[in-house]
């Protein structure tokens, strides 16, 4: 498979999932009119990567500074993914960027973790 590679706009994330690595980052504000068209080649693409990677590691990074609810919607599928694939067998680690003083985007994170059983889950203070 090819790497994907998005750059960021004024409304969406830059998008960069490393395939021969097994890295997905997800960088930026997200608040697109259509999430479907931001979101759709990623779900095409992490459902390619798993669906090959077998039991393969898998490491996504989230840094996102704002999102809107219909991005939400679509992180909230995507950990679903992830966490159906750790739950058969694929170690997934999910790494959670957030500014010290954003209790907001830290408070995100903690509450999209309580709804996953099998991915490694961190959250992680930058700056």
């Amino acid at each position: 498979m090819d790497n994907l590679k998005v750059a960021a706009t004024e409304r969406s994330p830059e998008v960069d999932f490393d395939f021969e690595r097994g890295v997905l980052r997800l960088r930026g504000e997200s608040y697109p009119e259509d999430a479907s068209t931001v979101f759709g080649p990623v779900f095409a693409a992490l459902e390619g990567f798993l669906a090959d990677a077998g039991r393969r590691a898998i490491e996504v990074e989230f840094d996102l500074t704002y999102f809107n609810s219909s991005s939400a919607k679509a992180l909230m599928n995507m950990f679903q993914m992830l966490d159906n694939a750790a739950g058969a067998g694929a170690a997934v680690t999910i790494s959670w960027f957030f500014a010290p003083d954003d209790d907001t985007m830290k408070e995100f994170g903690e509450d999209f973790s309580e709804d996953l059983e099998h991915v490694s889950f961190k959250l992680v203070p930058v700056g």
